[in-house]
C-alpha cells in the first residue's frame, strides 16, 4: 500500500515505516495534562497498544502524575458519541517518567499532547531524541508541527521522521477534582467519531493518517467515520474549532461567566457552562463573522479549511456537534447542553482566552497583514482578551516568524507545506 508513496519520499528507505513494527511499536505520550493521560489510557484499555509510557516535564510530575504511579487512571463520562461508542476501565502504565529519553526509548509511535505554549520546552528535549522510523501526532496541531520542523532545522537534525497533527483531541475530557485535588479519574463528555489531520509535508500524509489506526486512543474514529486528510497542516490550523468558538464565547460571555453563582444560576459558579449559558444568537453572528475571516484568510493563503453551513453556528453544539454527532446535530438555543460535568470556563484567565487568543487568533492577525485580508472581528478579540486579562497578546502572540514562513511568497509556502521544501531567508 505504501511502497510507492515512500519510494517518493524516503528513495527505498520504506522499512524504517513497516507498518507491521509501528503496529508493534510502544507508544510514548508526552505531556501529563487531561488529553495526555486521556489518550495514553485509551490506548491501554483498547489492548491494541501493549507498552503505553507517559513523560511529564520534572516541574509538573508531582502535580499531573504522581498520584497515577499508584492509581491508575479511570476512563469514565457519559461519552457521546452518534454511534454509541464508549469505552470505560482503569490503565495502568509501563512507565510514568520525567525523562524524555527513557519514555521515547524504542517507541516509533509518538504523541505529543501539551498546549501549543509549551511547544518550544517540549521540542529542545524532543528533536535530540529524533529516531528514523518515527511518528509523530501531534494533538491538537496547534501549527506544532511547524514549530518542531523549525527546531529540527535549528538543532540540525535530519532524522527520516513523519511529522503531523490534528485539529482537535479525539474526546473532550476533564479531570475530576475533588476539593480542588485532582483525581485518577478522567470525564469523558464526547468521543470524537472523525478528525481532520494532516502531516508536514503533505506528502507524508498516507502514512500518517495510516499510523492512526495503530492507535487506541483513535478508534472511535477509526471505527466510526474515520479520519478526513486536510491538505496541509494550515488547513489543520484553520480547523480548529478552539479560537472561533472559545474566544466570542468566552469574551463576550464574561458577564454571565463572572456572575454565576453570585447572582444567579444557584451558588455554585462550577456549574457554568460556555456552551449552556453564553452561546446565544448574537454571539452565534460574531462567531460566524469570525469564521467567515478564517475562510478568507485560507483561501488567500491557497489552502484548505473545514466548512460549515451558516447554521450550524446558531446551536449550543455549534461547530463542535459534527465531530461526535454528525452534521444532523442540532440543539436549539431554549435547550442546556448538559455533559454531566464542570465544563467552564470559570475566569478570564482560562486557556480559553490565554491560549486561543494568542495562538489562533493572532495568528490570524499576522496571516491577514501578509495576505491583504482584514480581520476586524477577530482583532477585536485580541483587542478585548488583552484588556480583560492584562496580557498584550498583540505583543506575546505567535508570529509567522515563530513557524519560519514570514520569509517566504505564497508560493514557496504552499511548496514548503506540500513538498517539504523549505526556502532559506
Amino acid at each position: 500500500m505504501f511502497t510507492d508513496n515512500l519510494n517518493s519520499i524516503y528513495k527505498g528507505e520504506k522499512d524504517m515505516f513497516d507498518m507491521d513494527a509501528i503496529k508493534n511499536s510502544p507508544v510514548a505520550v508526552l505531556g501529563g495534562g487531561n488529553v495526555g493521560k486521556t489518550c495514553a489510557a485509551d490506548c491501554v484499555i483498547s489492548g491494541k497498544n501493549k507498552d503505553v509510557r507517559i513523560f511529564e516535564l520534572p516541574d509538573f510530575y508531582d502535580r499531573t502524575l504522581k498520584s497515577v504511579e499508584k492509581s491508575g487512571i479511570t476512563l469514565g463520562g457519559i461519552q457521546k458519541n452518534q454511534y454509541g461508542y464508549k469505552r470505560f476501565g482503569k490503565a495502568y502504565f509501563n512507565m510514568l517518567t520525567s525523562d524524555m529519553a527513557e519514555a521515547l526509548d524504542g517507541a516509533n509511535l509518538v504523541i505529543v499532547a501539551i498546549p501549543s505554549v509549551a511547544h518550544d520546552v517540549f521540542f529542545e528535549q524532543l528533536v535530540p531524541l529524533l529516531r528514523d522510523g518515527m511518528i509523530i501526532h501531534i494533538i491538537p496541531d496547534n501549527y506544532g508541527s511547524l514549530k518542531l520542523r523549525k527546531k529540527m532545522r535549528e538543532m540540525g537534525c535530519d532524522k527520516k521522521v513523519i511529522i503531523g497533527g490534528w485539529s482537535s483531541a479525539p474526546y473532550g475530557t476533564r479531570v475530576e477534582r475533588e476539593g480542588g485535588v485532582p483525581t485518577s479519574d478522567m470525564w469523558l463528555v464526547y468521543r470524537a467519531k472523525t478528525l481532520r489531520g494532516a502531516a508536514l509535508p503533505s506528502k507524508d500524509q498516507e502514512i500518517f493518517i495510516e499510523s492512526s489506526k495503530y492507535l487506541g486512543c483513535f478508534d472511535s474514529i477509526t471505527e466510526g467515520d474515520g479520519p478526513v486528510g486536510g491538505d496541509t497542516v494550515m488547513d489543520i490550523g484553520f480547523s480548529n474549532v478552539n479560537p472561533v468558538l472559545h474566544c466570542p464565547g468566552t469574551i463576550l460571555g464574561v458577564g454571565v461567566m463572572e456572575n454565576f453563582g453570585r447572582i444567579y444560576g444557584g451558588h455554585d459558579p462550577y456549574q457554568y457552562s460556555i456552551y449552556s449559558h453564553a452561546y446565544c444568537p448574537s454571539i452565534s453572528e460574531v462567531q460566524y463573522a469570525f469564521f467567515l475571516e478564517e475562510v478568507k484568510l485560507a483561501e488567500a493563503m491557497g489552502v484548505g479549511i473545514a466548512k460549515y453551513p451558516k447554521e450550524t453556528f446558531f446551536q449550543r453544539t455549534s461547530i463542535l456537534g459534527p465531530e461526535y454527532m454528525g452534521d444532523d446535530c442540532f440543539v436549539p438555543f431554549d435547550q442546556q447542553w448538559e455533559t454531566g460535568f464542570k465544563t467552564g470556563p470559570f475566569t478570564i484567565q482560562d486557556r480559553y482566552v490565554t491560549e486561543d487568543v494568542p495562538v489562533g487568533c493572532h495568528l490570524y492577525h499576522e496571516l491577514g497583514k501578509k495576505f491583504g485580508v482584514e480581520t476586524p472581528v477577530i482583532d477585536s478579540m485580541i483587542t478585548l482578551g488583552s484588556v480583560m486579562t492584562g496580557k498584550d497578546f498583540y505583543e506575546t502572540g505567535m508570529t509567522l516568524e515563530d513557524l519560519d514562513l514570514a520569509h517566504m511568497t505564497k508560493d514557496q509556502i504552499l511548496d514548503y507545506l506540500h513538498n517539504g521544501n523549505y526556502t532559506e531567508k
